[in-house]
């Protein structure tokens, strides 16, 4: 499938990460095009990636073999019925939608029609290729399988959901969650200034800190993460302190709750879209 054209509909900081992305793994500006009713955002795409594009949404999907839905949930049914107004055959095409809260069901309602679909729940360090993208789909080969893995794969790491039930509860875990990372980050920071530092090393400090973290975490996966924290925190010291507290806070419950929450939240969206 490398010679297959994708459009993506819409060029929202999401899609310019997954098309700079391709591009570093070798994906052929040429077979990609890219939509925006935004004249300005599709210059800048151009001028970065040379890729083709265009504010005509149908003559994008005319021309592609998988298209990405990359627009905001409450404007997909009015980006659906253009396509339906226009009489355009989906039947060989695979659609990839990224907007949350839109079912695979009500997708194809959208749609009327029986092209192939799929849907990814992205998240944002995937701008900068460290993202995670949860894939779903019943409709697809493992030719297209592989395809899509190539495509997203290029802003980080993929996971293919075996029902899409998951995809709400991948939300919590990985769409959702870097803005739990930074919220406790900002918690750290503002205390780091009321302690005296200054916010150019308040903030340095913290995201060192969470990079180290993180990095250790990577390069020792055999290490759960369990035994990660209890290596650094000595029985009557500072560190174990500090975690007696956050326990007695409650924390990891509050956590629990937040995701729990999130999946919620996910659930009511489908619901009401």
């Amino acid at each position: 499938m490398s010679n297959k054209t994708i459009a993506f509909i819409g060029t929202g900081n999401m899609s310019y990460a997954i098309i700079g992305g391709m591009l570093k793994n070798g994906f052929s500006a040429r077979n990609i095009i890219a939509t925006n009713r935004n004249q300005e955002k599709l210059d800048k795409v151009a001028q970065d990636f040379t890729v083709q594009t265009t504010s005509d949404n149908i003559d994008a999907i005319k021309r592609a073999d998988v298209i990405v839905l990359s627009v905001k949930p409450q404007m997909m049914e009015a980006l659906c019925e253009t396509f339906r107004l226009a009489n355009i055959d989906l039947t060989d095409k695979v659609v990839i939608s990224v907007a949350a809260g839109i079912t695979l069901a009500r997708l194809k309602e959208m749609l009327q029609s029986d092209a192939k679909l799929v849907r990814c729940m992205p998240n944002t360090p995937s701008l900068v290729g460290l993202g995670v993208s949860g894939l779903f789909s019943q409709d697809i080969n493992e030719q297209e399988q592989r395809f899509i893995d190539q495509i997203f794969s290029a802003t980080g790491m993929t996971v293919w959901l075996h029902s899409e039930s998951q995809i709400n509860d991948i939300i919590a875990v990985t769409g959702s969650s870097p803005a739990y990372f930074f919220l406790f980050m900002q918690a750290i920071e503002e205390k780091a200034k009321a302690l005296g530092f200054n916010e150019q090393q308040a903030r340095q400090l913290v995201q060192q800190t969470a990079l180290g973290a993180a990095q250790m975490a990577i390069s020792q996966p055999d290490i759960s993460l369990e035994q990660l924290r209890a290596n650094v925190t000595s029985k009557g010291g500072t560190t174990h302190a500090a975690i007696e507290s956050m326990k007695d806070n409650q924390l990891p419950l509050t956590v629990a709750n937040a995701m729990d929450a999130c999946i919620a939240r996910a659930e009511e969206m489908e619901k009401q879209i």
